[in-house]
């Protein structure tokens, strides 16, 4: 199992700013998938340019500057993670506001255990809006965490399998053990979703809000976010019988359970409620055990998320702001 290395946070200079070790281009955008750094177990932070770079880890398994520090193989091997978990965050090109405010929800989470690195992409299908390509793209090589996939933009007509579709062939050569797909109205607490995949199998798993469509509590998960071992969702990719039914097109949850549940795939079959739950209308039903939240759909709910769950604990005081 192999980590990608972390750069040095808090305003490096632009050549050792967190750099992708994949980019595709198609239909001709100028970044389509790049690949962004972990979420390591040194605290991440925000560097004011790019996110989700984490700190200089001090175990010397990182990148400082761009070159690699010579570590022992015993030093190395202790730096391993036990699992990698793959968050696909889907969204759509014109929800700027929205991904700016998830990257701070990430970057300003707590430090991931060392035992887990977690990487995060927005997810896209096709940007055809001309203005669009040029912010996405921007976007890409400003954050390196956009993976544009080769699809019409939708939310319920295709896009989910297309996203589980292409993990497996576009991270090939570096598999993860799980890949999570969530919205982009979800508060995913990244540490506590660690600590519950810990004990878990890394193979045959199907992990989120269970729910029932008949006497199976959990026959599906709940679209708000999903964990799928890397076999499934290699199995995902390769199921030509779900194209050969069209059966891409409707609640994409439902149909992710549908194909597992009809392929016997997923058997290991895990359910987060209460810790993963929606936000009522009166937002008083946050949990401090919370795994993800899900329907903060405008700022006034991302704001009651955030001083819930204390995220601007972390500020540090200073003349040029004076903020409570």
């Amino acid at each position: 199992m192999k980590t990608s290395s972390s750069s040095q946070a808090l305003f490096p200079a632009a050549s050792s700013l967190c750099t992708p070790y994949l980019l595709l281009v198609p239909l001709g955008l100028l970044a389509a998938v790049v690949v962004i750094p972990s979420l390591g177990s040194s605290h991440v932070r925000s560097d004011g340019l790019g996110v989700l770079c984490p700190s200089l880890r001090t175990d010397g398994y990182s990148v400082a500057s761009g070159a690699e520090k010579v570590v022992s193989a015993a030093a190395a091997a202790a730096a391993q993670p036990e699992f990698r978990l793959l968050v696909g965050v889907l969204t759509t090109p014109k929800r700027y506001e929205r991904r700016d405010i998830v990257r701070l929800a990430y970057a300003l989470q707590p430090a991931v255990p060392a035992y887990a690195q977690v990487d995060v992409r927005f997810v896209f299908c096709g940007v055809d809006d001309p203005v669009d390509r040029v912010l996405v793209a921007l976007e890409a090589a400003r954050h390196g965490d956009v993976l544009l996939l080769n699809c019409t933009e939708n939310m319920n007509d295709g896009k989910t399998h297309q996203y589980f579709s292409s993990v497996p062939r576009v991270f090939a050569g570096a598999p993860y053990d799980y890949v999570m797909k969530t919205d982009d109205d979800t508060y995913l607490r990244v540490a506590a979703m660690a600590e519950e995949l810990r004990p878990r199998p890394r193979d045959d798993l199907y992990l989120g809000y269970g729910f029932a469509v008949g006497d199976d509590p959990m026959q599906f998960m709940h679209g708000m976010g999903y964990v799928v071992s890397w076999d499934v969702a290699t199995w995902v990719s390769t199921n030509d019988e779900i194209l050969r039914h069209n059966d891409t097109h409707g609640p994409e949850d439902l149909l992710f359970g549908k194909w597992l549940n009809i392929g016997r795939r997923g058997k290991n079959r895990y359910s987060l409620r209460p810790r993963m739950y929606d936000l009522n209308w009166n937002m008083d039903n946050f949990r401090p055990d919370t795994v993800a939240v899900h329907m903060i759909k405008d700022n006034r709910r991302w704001a009651a998320a955030f001083r819930y769950f204390n995220v601007t604990a972390g500020v540090r005081p200073s003349n040029l702001y004076h903020l409570p």
